[in-house]
């Protein structure tokens, strides 16, 4: 993702749908972009499968779409986004990611924002099981709002691996996925490598290297630069905490080879341990269909 011109917000008629829509507005203002207002009314959806006659079903999903385009409407009236570049729509589909997912497959936004369906735990909302399997099912890039409030200039951090066994170009996706967070936002951008245990000096350098280069490209001054040496599943929840970013920018693959649209442990590890929200950059499909074969 670069800059987007097309957002979806998935609302889910809890509590954080305000935050969520008051902050999707944000971004679609600095990037003059496109936001559309989602729900999914799943609990009905579910509901319509185990509880209502099929004859009832017609009558029933139109008035859940109904009441779900309402709501959304009025969310919408609290924004200040201009109502010509703000649309809203509704599904009635279960499970939850399904639904979003197929939205996404429709239309096939830039930028997917939705908020943790978990309860709070601490100073965060926690992930549940919808947004787990969106966070590997999601084609497009995806931000996890934990109802964090961004500084005035936030603080986004790209997590990288510039590994022969990354993905290639997704390590410079993610980087452009931060770098555009950062400009409209005037925000401090930070980038961070872990190198992993057991690699040959030779070719740790040759990493480093690489990560500098890529941060350079990016403007990102060396005090700006974090490398680490650990497993970054250990190493990284560390750093991401002390220094409290607002976001945190990483892929959404793990490591393993032919694994493709998977959340790896590294993933799992910082959701647990941090609260910063979360921008999921998935590789490019040509990409992944390369890997595959």
């Amino acid at each position: 993702m670069k800059r987007p011109t097309y957002v979806l917000a998935a609302l889910d008629h809890s509590s954080a749908d305000a935050g969520l829509a008051a902050k999707a507005s944000e971004l679609a203002t600095r990037f003059d972009a496109w936001l559309e207002l989602f729900l999914c009314d799943a609990e009905h959806a579910y509901a319509m499968k185990h509880e209502y006659e099929p004859s009832h079903n017609v009558e029933f999903r139109r008035d859940c779409m109904d009441h779900a385009l309402a709501y959304l409407t009025d969310v919408g009236h609290t924004l200040k986004l201009p109502r010509e570049r703000l649309s809203v729509s509704a599904a009635c589909e279960s499970p939850l990611y399904e639904g979003i997912v197929g939205k996404v497959q429709k239309c096939q936004p830039d930028l997917v924002m939705k908020s943790a369906g978990g309860l709070e735990s601490g100073s965060r909302r926690i992930l549940d099981s919808n947004d787990w399997q969106l966070m590997r099912r999601c084609p497009a890039t995806l931000m996890l709002n934990r109802g964090r409030i961004w500084r005035t200039r936030p603080r986004i951090a790209a997590a990288l691996d510039v590994s022969a066994e990354e993905t290639p170009g997704l390590a410079r996706n993610i980087l452009e996925t931060a770098e555009a967070l950062c400009s409209v936002y005037d925000g401090e951008l930070h980038v961070i490598y872990s190198a992993p245990p057991g690699v040959e000096q030779k070719t740790r350098n040759a990493h480093v290297s690489t990560l500098r280069k890529l941060a350079q490209a990016s403007n990102v001054g060396s005090d700006r630069i974090h490398i680490l040496d650990g497993q970054p599943e250990a190493t990284l929840p560390t750093l991401v905490a002390e220094k409290a970013y607002d976001v945190l920018v990483m892929g959404a693959l793990t490591h393993k080879p032919g694994a493709v649209a998977l959340v790896g442990t590294l993933t799992m590890k910082l959701v647990e341990t941090v609260n910063s929200d979360f921008v999921l950059v998935k590789a490019d499909p040509a990409r992944l269909k390369s890997m595959i074969r």
